[in-house]
C-alpha cells in the first residue's frame, strides 16, 4: 500500500530516486546540490511503500501567479500503478487551493500524454516560454 507524505525524503533516497531518470547525465548535481533544490521547493509530495520511496514530485511558486511543477518521478517497477498521476493531482490540487493563476511543469521526453489525460496542454510554437543554454568552452 502506497503512502503519500507531504514531506521530502532523506538526500540517500532522493539521489537513488533521481538516478532512475538519467537527468543527472546533463545536471552533474550532487546529492547535496540536489536536496538544496528541493528545500526550495514550496510543496513536496512523497509516495513510500513501507519505508522505500516510490515516487517524488515538487513545486516551486511565487504563490501568487506561478507554480512550476519539476521531478515528478516515479520508481520504474511502481510506474503504471497510478502513484504518477496520484502525486501530479495533490501538486494540482495545493496550486489550485492556493490560487495560483498559472501551473507549469516540464514534461520528461516521452511523457506527453501523461500529463495531457491530467488537464496539460503542450504550448504552440510561437507561445511565450524559452530556456537559457549554455554555451560550452
Amino acid at each position: 500500500m502506497i503512502e503519500y507524505r507531504e514531506k521530502a525524503p532523506s538526500q540517500e533516497q532522493f539521489w537513488a530516486l533521481f538516478e532512475t531518470t538519467g537527468w543527472n547525465r546533463e545536471y552533474q548535481a550532487t546529492p547535496e546540490e540536489l536536496m538544496r533544490a528541493v528545500g526550495q521547493s514550496w510543496y513536496v509530495v512523497s509516495a513510500y511503500d513501507g519505508e522505500r520511496l516510490a515516487g517524488f514530485g515538487r513545486v516551486v511558486s511565487d504563490l501568487v501567479l506561478h507554480a512550476m511543477i519539476f521531478d515528478l518521478i516515479v520508481l520504474p517497477e511502481y510506474r503504471e500503478q497510478g502513484i504518477g498521476g496520484e502525486i501530479l493531482g495533490r501538486l494540482v490540487g495545493k496550486c489550485l487551493e492556493a490560487g495560483i493563476r498559472d501551473i507549469q511543469l516540464f514534461c520528461a521526453r516521452g511523457k506527453r500524454a501523461f500529463y495531457e489525460k491530467r488537464g496539460f496542454v503542450a504550448r504552440s510554437e510561437d507561445a511565450p516560454g524559452m530556456q537559457y543554454r549554455r554555451r560550452s568552452g
